[in-house]
């Protein structure tokens, strides 16, 4: 079946776009929003894709990616609170939820070298290598702190598609200098704390800037674990925003 053409966005590069057949199925993914309040205003970590990603290459986003096998493999003595554990529950299993933001936390420890968790508790231990790197500092995750704020999933028109949860926390949770210049694994280029006003300015995804919009009210409003955020997915071909 071709593509519904008119629902294409004229910005999207035609490698990025299906041609035929059915839509890719979407891959579980996780992106974390930190929080610093250090300053006047609040500023958040992000940093752009490298020119060489197939998946939108020099767009600024917050670090993140796919969940791997090890993350369901872990349970860290923090776990998460119990209305954002339902709330993550809603299409997957309760051992895919707690994945969903251990993979939130490897990554951004993988892009950024920041590592996000606590020292009070016996180091855990796995013998998946990525987590292996994390847990060999002393710290274990900490997932209480982590906030469910959006969900989105990447436009049936794309050849690459995620099912991708976003979560925010403040920084005070990072074990070690939250002022030092992240140095992860390359794969975010620019990486630095930027205001919301100025990341606003910035090369975005649409789904990004619509997140963006999320961490500003819930900055100026407050947040609960139990609060709902906006999920965002395509229905016929048309953009749906539903609630997580």
């Amino acid at each position: 079946m071709p593509i519904n053409k008119p629902y294409l966005p004229k910005n999207t590069p035609a490698n990025e776009l299906r041609s035929l057949g059915r839509a890719v199925k979407p891959k579980d993914a996780a992106t974390l929003i930190i929080v610093r309040r250090d300053s006047l205003q609040p500023q958040i970590l992000m940093g752009k894709r490298s020119a060489e990603h197939k998946f939108m290459p020099n767009k600024f986003v917050f670090p993140g990616g796919k969940v791997d096998l090890g993350d369901s493999r872990i349970r860290p003595p923090n776990d998460l609170h119990p209305s954002v554990l339902q709330r993550l529950m809603k299409g997957c299993s309760e051992s895919r939820a707690r994945a969903l933001a251990l993979a939130a936390i490897r990554e951004t420890f993988e892009e950024t070298g920041l590592l996000l968790g606590e020292t009070d508790s016996l180091t855990i231990k796995t013998r998946s290598p990525q987590w292996q790197a994390f847990l060999q500092h002393g710290i274990n995750p900490r997932l209480d702190t982590l906030n469910l704020i959006a969900r989105a999933i990447t436009p049936p028109y794309r050849n690459r598609r995620f099912d991708t949860r976003f979560f925010m926390v403040d920084a005070d949770i990072i074990q070690g200098d939250v002022y030092a210049a992240p140095q992860g694994s390359g794969e975010l280029l620019a990486m630095h704390w930027v205001s919301l006003i100025d990341a606003e300015k910035l090369d975005l995804p649409i789904i990004t800037r619509m997140i963006l919009k999320e961490v500003e009210q819930r900055l100026t409003s407050g947040q609960s674990p139990e609060a709902e955020g906006p999920f965002i997915y395509f229905r016929n071909g048309k953009p749906v925003i539903d609630k997580v």
